[in-house]
Formats: C-alpha cells, structure tokens, sequence
C-alpha cells in the first residue's frame, strides 16, 4: 500500500518537474496574431540556449489567448493552416490528429495559456487555464515526431501563412 501511494506521488510530481525544465529556457522570440482591431493571442517561443536553429530542436511554443475560443475553433484554425501548407494532403495520419486534437483541448478562455513542448524529438501539450494557475498540466500523453513536426510547422515552417510572425518567434525583426 505504501508503494503504490508513493507512486501516485511520483506521477504526480514529475509532469510539473518536466513543465519546470522548459520554463526555463530561453526566450527567442515572441509575436502577436491580430484579425483586424483585435488581438487573438499572443506567442512566444522558448529553446534551452535562446536560439531557434532547426525544427527537430528542443523548443517551446507558448500561446496566451487574448479573447475565448472554443475547441472547434482552434481545431479548424488547425486544419485551415495545415491545408495551406498542403500538409492535409500529404499526411495520411491528419485526420486523426484531428480529432485527437478535438478529444484533448480544451475550449479557452481570455488569459489561457496552451503550450506545445518538443523535448527528445516529442512534443506534449501542456495548459494553463488563467495566470492565477499556479502551473502547468500535461494534456494526453507525448506525441509523435511527426505530429509535433506538422503542429509547428503552422507557426514555424518557411510556408505558414503567418511570415511576420515566424521571423519574430524565430528571433528576427518586429
């Protein structure tokens, strides 16, 4: 009985461990989505030296949402960049991200945080429901390296739809 209690403890602990590890790396840049007047979100993006070299690197990318959003919407947000870039196409697997993606956000509301970490050629989701949140939580288990490779290819692949946002995530001129 005290084993199994202390492991529970343990599974509890490492998931903010490992949230702890990558909010600590370094800033490399950070960007703002508008539509119009509005502000959508605000981006940032994080590596363990401050320095975006290659997409396979270990990196963070850390969205705060300036307005409510409701999960079919990110997931369509989702799916409208990845046809631009022709990744719907070429990716047998797309339709089952999303929907996994549909299964595992949550709608957000002004002021969330919803993170994707690639550590080890993985990415995982973490979230944060309001600053007043203390940490991180895991959301559904570690992904695929090609899932995380397509995730953030929507802000980081030379043909998003978003140019001016990469080059300043990625460390260049606002």
């Amino acid at each position: 009985m005290r084993a199994a209690f202390l492991l529970l403890c343990l599974t509890l602990v490492v998931p903010v461990a490992q949230a702890a590890d990558w909010l600590a790396w370094r800033k490399v840049g950070d960007a703002t989505l508008t539509w119009g007047p509005f502000t959508v979100y605000t981006s940032q993006l994080r590596t363990p030296d401050g320095r975006y070299g290659r997409e396979d690197q270990d990196q963070a990318l850390i969205i705060t949402y300036a307005r409510d959003i409701d999960r079919d919407e990110l997931v369509e947000a989702t799916r409208d960049q990845w046809q631009a870039q022709g990744i719907l196409a070429q990716e047998a697997q797309s339709e089952a991200w999303l929907r996994m993606l549909q299964a595992l956000w949550p709608d957000v509301r002004q002021g969330a945080q919803l993170a994707f970490v690639l550590d080890d050629g993985q990415g995982q989701f973490w979230y944060r429901a309001s600053a007043a949140q203390k940490a991180f939580i895991p959301l559904g288990p570690r992904q695929s390296e090609a899932f995380s490779t397509r995730f953030l290819a929507i802000w980081l692949d030379p043909r998003t739809q978003y140019p001016e946002l990469r080059q300043q995530l990625i460390g260049g001129q606002k």
